[in-house]
């Protein structure tokens, strides 16, 4: 198989321990095809967590690359450790990266190695998203991890989707979907599937007027980009 020089992208996985880098990256490769099953941190089945360690520790010890496709892109994917005492291996990792994917837990927002990362990425100009995690988790919120990074990490962080809930079953309001705030469409993912299916709704009636207000401060932010 060729592949286009200019449609690789490094891209890595960085955050606080135990905020589900690990599990985040099974999600996307078998999103993506890359793998055929998701891998459990706690059985010590991922793919990134190779070494015998990793398995037997349940935490990332060494940073691990591994590719996939996503349409006409090649993503190499780096799963790095989150522990404060393999920083430098965060950083070594940061030197070759083409962007970032910031993982935070919705419950514990942001967290000791959260800033020691982020001031890494800083410190080497890398390009980053923030993913907000564990929305289905009792105690998550969203507006309060937004907040978090604002104020910790002293960036403006701007939503592109907005969470559908939050906690877990019987939870009437539990987590259930996004609101994509570029297409302004309601996704609900199917749990049959793992996640790898979604439909694809109006958005709920009872959330427009707050998707509305974040889409227009969406909007305004970029048009305020140079």
């Amino acid at each position: 198989m060729s592949y286009d020089i200019n449609a690789i992208r490094n891209i890595g996985i960085i955050a606080h321990i135990d905020a589900g880098k690990t599990t985040t990256t099974e999600r996307i490769l078998y999103y993506a095809g890359a793998s055929h099953r998701m891998g459990n941190v706690d059985d010590g089945t991922t793919i990134t967590d190779f070494d015998p360690d990793e398995a037997r520790r349940g935490i990332t010890i060494y940073s691990a690359a591994i590719t996939c496709r996503w349409k006409n892109s090649t993503i190499n994917i780096i799963d790095t450790p989150g522990h404060v005492d393999f920083t430098a291996e965060v950083e070594r990792s940061l030197r070759v990266l083409d962007g970032g994917v910031v993982i935070f837990s919705a419950v514990d927002g942001v967290e000791a190695q959260s800033e020691t990362v982020w001031r890494q990425a800083d410190r080497y100009g890398v390009p980053r998203i923030c993913f907000i995690n564990k929305m289905d988790r009792i105690g998550a919120n969203f507006e309060t991890v937004l907040g978090d990074i604002q104020s910790r990490l002293h960036a403006t962080p701007l939503a592109v989707q907005l969470p559908i809930g939050a906690g877990s079953p019987p939870d009437e309001n539990c987590f259930q979907g996004i609101i994509d705030l570029i297409t302004m469409k309601a996704l609900y993912w199917d749990a049959e599937s793992l996640g790898s299916k979604f439909e694809e709704r109006e958005i709920p009636e009872n959330m427009l007027e707050e998707a509305q207000l974040w889409r227009h401060k969406l909007l305004e932010t970029v048009a305020e980009m140079d």
